[in-house]
């Protein structure tokens, strides 16, 4: 007879182990505790879940809408903009509301498909809303859209960081249904898409650093976090040294400045013009807009170069092309967006409505956006999961109080992770501690860190991306021999124990090379 364990599926073989491990551990463990891992099982074996972070208007929940490819999340200021929402699969669509008391409520799309802006409830008894979409992309990711941080209500920010398993409770505090590391198994997001626009606040970092991974206030890192420079069409290019007058090449050089200054805490900052990548993706582009556009681009020079001087210009100059048109295009895709179209539109002046869409969605950003999230989420899911299971499953342990149970945790786990299969999970502790700055390294070592424990390529690991098998393995091999000798000399203890761990992934990388 297979057990739930078995018939349950996991992103890969990591995960499968530390279901596993959970699943033996449970009548070792008390009920509280086998309740919690109950729940780092049920975790497991769901998609991986992304939190959208970032400042009040920053466009968090327009870029939410363009991931999707609906237009659902609601992106007027409104009290469902103060709430976080979960973005799930579900066979069939719906929205309901979730009371901190555990009650539920389902309440029906509007009209447009939409969250409705007025849920008809006392929204301070709300915890947060759950909407399930029939949706292609939400079978591997839940994305949940949280409130921006920054200029918010008190109750909104207690939201957020009770959902995402980050407030701590007020001392002698009873907690209804689980205590607060039980509550971070359940709702934690194990990865964090941040969203910037142009300036980055000194306050941004922490900001990012508030929204931690699945548990045990795991930080984000650059194993589980990116970070958007959205409304990159906004940047004026002068302000920018090298743009050459150019608005992309501004908003990439600008993106380029700010990784600098949120490294470690993300693997990048990639420009994105969140509107656009909304209006193109989401069914937001029509006809009718193409055909209004088409009139826009027949129109005489002096007239066309009026219009885009300004958005007040562009919506009240007259010209044959209706105002309340005007004000549709603008609305949907400011001026950046209609004069990729008109560039696009007068290069083919015979382009299809479809053609043009897939060019503006070009235009955005988004496939770059989209291409990182499948190399840091999605392709690293086993290991993200894996590793937040893990801290979930030693937290609990701990918060039991039972000497006698936390040590059978911890030596479950430490014959888990003696296996040469489960190292990656040692890697990506290392990496977290590194660049958390809980590890202090020189920063030539901590940037070796991050490479080895931040690719699943062994050339992009080795820092020899494109390299012959056989200089790679020579390449592992050295490295190997470099940092078992720092292990040994000139490492404090605690740079020991992380030079231990890169010493053996890459004796493993060398092991790999030389079987394959």
């Amino acid at each position: 007879m297979s057990t739930a364990t078995e018939q349950q599926h996991w992103p890969g073989p990591l995960s499968a182990a530390v279901a596993r491990l959970c699943t033996g551990l449970r009548p070792q463990v008390s009920e509280r505790t086998a309740a919690g891992f109950a729940e780092v099982l049920r975790r497991l074996s769901a998609p991986l879940q992304v939190a959208v972070a970032g400042r009040i208007k920053s466009g968090k929940s327009t870029l939410v809408n363009a991931l999707i490819g609906r237009r659902v999340a609601p992106t007027d200021v409104g009290e469902c903009t103060r709430l976080v929402t979960r973005f799930q699969y579900g066979t069939v669509d719906r929205v309901e509301v979730i009371f901190h008391d555990g009650k539920k409520q389902a309440v029906p799309f509007d009209a447009d498909g939409g969250i409705p802006a007025d849920l008809g409830v006392n929204i301070d008894e709300v915890s947060h809303l759950e909407a399930y979409l029939t949706n292609a992309v939400l079978r591997e990711l839940t994305v949940i859209d949280t409130p921006g941080l920054g200029s918010l209500d008190a109750a909104s920010v207690a939201r957020t960081e009770e959902l995402l398993g980050t407030r701590k409770e007020e001392e002698g505090e009873e907690d209804s249904e689980l205590d607060p590391v039980s509550r971070n198994a359940v709702a934690g997001a194990e990865a964090v898409l941040y969203v910037v626009t142009q300036g980055v606040r000194a306050d941004d970092e922490l900001a990012l650093a508030a929204f931690t991974a699945a548990t045990a206030s795991r930080e984000a890192g650059p194993v589980n976090a990116i970070a958007v420079l959205n409304k990159a069409d906004t940047i004026e290019p002068s302000s920018v040294e090298d743009s050459d007058g150019e608005v992309w090449k501004a908003a990439s050089l600008l993106a380029g400045k700010q990784a600098q200054l949120l490294k470690p805490k993300v693997a990048d900052v990639l420009p994105v013009i969140g509107l656009l990548a909304e209006t193109a993706e989401s069914g937001g582009f029509t006809a009718a807009d193409a055909e209004a556009l088409r009139g826009l681009a027949q129109l005489d020079e002096a007239t066309r170069e009026t219009l885009l001087m300004s958005a007040d210009l562009f919506t009240s100059w007259e010209c044959d092309v209706p105002a309340g048109t005007r004000s549709r295009l603008l609305e949907r895709m400011d001026l950046y967006g209609i004069r990729c179209a008109l560039a696009a539109i007068d290069a083919e002046p015979e382009i299809t409505a479809g053609a043009l869409r897939r060019r503006l969605l070009d235009s955005s950003g988004l496939a770059s956006v989209l291409n990182r999230l499948d190399s840091v989420f999605r392709a690293r899911a086993d290991g993200i999961k894996a590793a937040a299971a893990l801290a979930s499953v030693t937290a609990l342990a701990h918060a039991a109080g039972d000497q006698g149970e936390r040590q059978r945790v911890h030596d479950a786990i430490e014959v888990l992770l003696a296996k040469p299969e489960a190292h990656q999970l040692r890697v990506l502790e290392a990496l977290t501690l590194v660049a958390a700055g809980a590890v202090a390294m020189p920063a030539d070592l901590a940037e070796e860190v991050m490479r080895v424990g931040s690719s699943n390529d062994a050339g992009e690991q080795l820092g020899l991306p494109g390299r012959h098998r056989n200089e790679l393995a020579d390449y592992a091999l050295e490295r190997a021999n470099w940092w078992r000798s720092f292990s040994s000399f000139g490492a404090t203890p605690a740079q020991s124990r992380i030079a231990h761990v890169v010493h053996r992934a890459y004796f493993l990388i060398w092991q790999q090379l030389r079987s394959g």
